[in-house]
């Protein structure tokens, strides 16, 4: 009995040890996927930088908003349940009673200096062809390619992008490679 113990916690460290870069280049080629390489980082002033850190600060203690009366009907209640404002006379939501919900208000905005920026740092811009991903600036615009764009034109987009060196923050998987 305590032999078949050692055996198990040996196989168990076999196990948890990290892989050598050779096993992990061999696993790669086998097919368990791409290696991620970063993409290129956007050129923030300090002051935007701060203000990125505040804001996820700001992201991860912020309350979230549900509709008023949301545990009451299952269809507001959900993921994506849009939020509305509370606009009966009687709510308590609306009247800001302590025991109920927070209500969605200016306070807890994130910072103005990065307001519409990508967790990145980049401004998010839409783009659909080659040529629009040559008139970004690319230490502050990343790519995102829009929603009618067809695999085979993604491709061409992703890969005029690499070429100038504009990040793509959406690329589809195929065409990362």
């Amino acid at each position: 009995m305590a032999e078949t113990k050692t055996q198990a916690a040996a196989t168990k460290s076999v196990k948890d040890a990290p892989k050598a870069p050779a096993a992990v280049e061999a696993n790669q080629s086998k097919g368990a996927g791409p290696v991620h390489k970063a993409g290129p980082k956007p050129t923030l002033s300090q002051d935007q930088r701060d203000a990125l850190g505040q804001r996820k600060a700001k992201n991860a203690a912020r309350p979230a908003f549900r509709r008023h009366e949301w545990w009451r009907y299952k269809k507001l209640g959900g993921k994506h349940a849009p939020w509305r404002v509370p606009r009966g006379i009687h709510s308590k939501v609306r009247r800001h009673f302590k025991y109920r919900a927070p209500l969605v208000s200016i306070g807890y905005g994130g910072p103005a200096a990065v307001r519409g920026l990508h967790p990145s740092g980049f401004a998010d811009v839409l783009v659909y062809n080659e040529a629009d991903v040559a008139k970004l600036d690319k230490t502050t615009q990343a790519a995102r390619i829009g929603g009618t764009v067809g695999v085979r034109k993604a491709k061409l987009i992703v890969a005029a992008a690499a070429k100038l060196g504009v990040r793509v923050l959406n690329a589809p998987q195929e065409a990362e490679s």
